[in-house]
């Protein structure tokens, strides 16, 4: 089976000790989860982590596939000590834009060409790094494509990966609301905790098919930014029966939290 496991995780730069400077003990809870997630993948040993992340270059009409050289630090976040350097899978990279242009579906590298590596993506990495040192990456961005689109890519990721025989875990990056407190970043809206309810209930559950069911406009209002990041990953796991664990889920900062991890069990 060339798909390992897919996890979901947030992304907030805070959690990396540097950053947080001791306020990220806040949120003790989804840094004890990352430590989780690290050593579940360290223990499965893939050749390569495919990383979907919402602060990737996002265009309109199409997904950004990273090439070139893969590096970055958390400088604009005052960190720049806290650095990447990343070799992208490129022979992964070239097979699923092989299968999206035989399909007309609009993904390419031919533009991304040593673009720094976002928050979104080092997030996860900095912990998964400290666990896990093997395998190259593959980063891929979202689109304002249908969700359709968005699972259909990740359908594409398994295929190219079983193509190649190669061993991949997949790990969705994306907060959920950040409309949960009124002390949060953009304040509060009801349609926040509502999100973050039934995103985690649906992943939880595995349930995959319901998160075609999140209006986009409710999306919109909750100020989610992962939705997308979870439609590939559950293409990714199309046609797999697995198993869900929802780690944690946290709201402290206005911002969800959730990390879940799906384990693939049998085809079906």
């Amino acid at each position: 089976m060339s798909v390992l496991a897919a996890f979901m995780v947030p992304h907030p730069p805070l959690i990396v000790p540097d950053i947080g400077k001791g306020s990220e003990r806040k949120v003790q809870k989804t840094i004890d989860s990352y430590e989780r997630v690290a050593r579940e993948i360290a223990e499965l040993k893939p050749d390569t982590i495919v990383i979907s992340s919402p602060h990737v270059v996002m265009y309109y009409d199409g997904f950004h596939i990273s090439s070139g050289r893969a590096y970055g630090d958390f400088s604009r976040f005052g960190a720049p000590q806290v650095s990447f350097s990343e070799e992208y899978d490129s022979e992964l990279v070239k097979e699923i834009e092989k299968i999206c242009d035989s399909e007309g579906l609009p993904a390419s590298s031919k533009n991304g060409r040593d673009i720094l590596l976002d928050h979104g993506t080092m997030v996860p990495l900095y912990f998964i790094r400290k666990a896990f040192k093997g395998g190259k990456i593959v980063r891929l961005g979202l689109s304002a494509l249908p969700y359709e689109t968005h699972y259909r890519l990740g359908e594409i990721v398994q295929t190219a990966a079983s193509n190649l025989n190669r061993r991949i875990v997949f790990v969705a990056s994306g907060d959920l609301s950040h409309k949960l407190q009124e002390y949060g970043p953009y304040g509060f809206a009801k349609e926040g905790p509502e999100y973050d309810k039934r995103l985690m209930d649906v992943c939880s559950r595995a349930d995959f098919g319901e998160l075609f069911n999140f209006d986009e406009d409710f999306c919109c209002d909750a100020a989610e930014c992962g939705h997308r990041s979870f439609l590939i990953m559950a293409g990714v796991l199309d046609g797999m029966s697995v198993k869900p664990t929802a780690y944690s889920h946290e709201d402290v900062t206005g911002v969800g939290y959730g990390i879940c991890s799906f384990f693939p069990k049998d085809r079906g």
